[in-house]
């Protein structure tokens, strides 16, 4: 399977085609090629690299790679790999794995973050607390590694106590960007592509299908109009995935790709209960609170998002004074922090 992987010619979709016809990956290799120009799909350039001496070789050194690197391979028709995929039309022939992978059925519970890398202060705000209230109920956050609204999902989700998959547009040992590693290492890591591959332009599109798909969801934070985070939520349109968008200011260029979304029917999201609720998979776990005061205590409970000053005075009956005060020591002990001109739990 992995030397047909290696073969010129060939993608996913022939890779398969091929082993649906003959069997098995190991059928389509030994066949001749009169038997190989008769499956569907198949060019006469594309037969005759089938059986390549040299994607043989290149297999097997990738194969005594993986086992140096401590990653495993998982291939198409063959046990662990993610049933999730198989809502794809063109199912990875393999994938890279660096760390334990949960269990992804048909319909995971997962969740895909995406947004722009040039996130806002409170769109990074935003995603943190979605992304540890969705982890603290037990769902996967499903990202793509790179700077923003990614890396703002990967990391609160795993500082939840939760799982977090990154999905490369490398090799599970080439993390991009760099600066990431050691956010890397608290994750599970995916790759479609073999070890030592770099990161490349066009690699960043494809890979964006795989997080929709191993995703029950897709949640688009922030992101352009034409931006890759659209491209996500087009793929999980197309794997009858469900779209979530959250809203943004008026105006503003990030808004535009999830207010498109919204216009065009996605699920209005303003917390991680719009997603389970939408999902069916029950409500969001009450956050342990540390041992605080009891004014402190009441206004961290009612950071539920982001709001104002008003809000809290509002939803606590405290006075002001005392609202500002909590405030100020909940953000000294790392517990909330403001974000424009809103308070939102850390």
């Amino acid at each position: 399977m992995l030397a047909l992987r290696f073969c010129a010619q060939l993608g996913p979709r022939r890779i398969e085609a091929l082993r649906t016809y003959f069997g098995s990956a190991a059928g389509a290799w030994q066949a001749p090629l009169r038997d190989l120009r008769e499956v569907p799909g198949l060019d006469a350039r594309a037969a005759q690299a089938v059986g390549t001496p040299a994607a043989l070789t290149r297999a097997d050194q990738e194969l005594a790679r993986v086992a140096q690197e401590d990653v495993t391979l998982l291939l198409r028709g063959l046990p662990g790999y993610p049933a999730a995929l198989d809502a794809l039309g063109d199912p990875p022939a393999a994938l890279w794995v660096r760390g334990p992978l949960p269990e992804l059925p048909t319909v995971p519970r997962a969740i895909g973050i995406v947004g722009t890398r040039a996130a806002s202060p409170h769109a990074q705000a935003f995603t943190r607390m979605l992304a540890a209230d969705l982890a603290r109920a037990g769902v996967v956050v499903v990202s793509g590694l790179a700077r923003g609204i990614d890396t703002a999902a990967h990391g609160a989700a795993v500082e939840a106590g939760g799982v977090s998959i990154g999905v490369l547009g490398s090799a599970v040992n080439r993390v991009y960007p760099g600066e990431n590693a050691r956010l890397a290492a608290q994750l599970t890591l995916i790759s479609e592509y073999p070890l030592d591959t770099g990161p490349a332009q066009h690699h960043f599109p494809t890979r964006n299908r795989l997080i929709a798909a191993l995703s029950a969801g897709t949640v688009v934070v922030e992101g352009e109009r034409k931006s890759g985070s659209l491209i996500t939520a087009t793929h999980a349109l197309e794997c009858g995935r469900t779209v979530f968008a959250v809203p943004g200011r008026a105006g503003d260029p990030r808004a535009a790709g999830p207010h498109a979304l919204l216009r065009d029917g996605a699920v209005l999201t303003e917390g991680a209960a719009d997603l389970l609720t939408e999902l069916g998979w029950g409500s969001v776990p009450a956050a342990p609170l540390p041992d605080l005061p009891p004014e402190q205590t009441r206004v961290l409970a009612a950071l539920t998002g982001p709001v104002t000053l008003d809000d809290l005075v509002t939803a606590t009956g405290l006075p002001l004074p005392d609202v500002q005060t909590a405030l100020v020591m909940l953000n000294l002990l790392g517990l909330a922090e403001e974000v424009g001109g809103r308070w939102v739990r850390r």
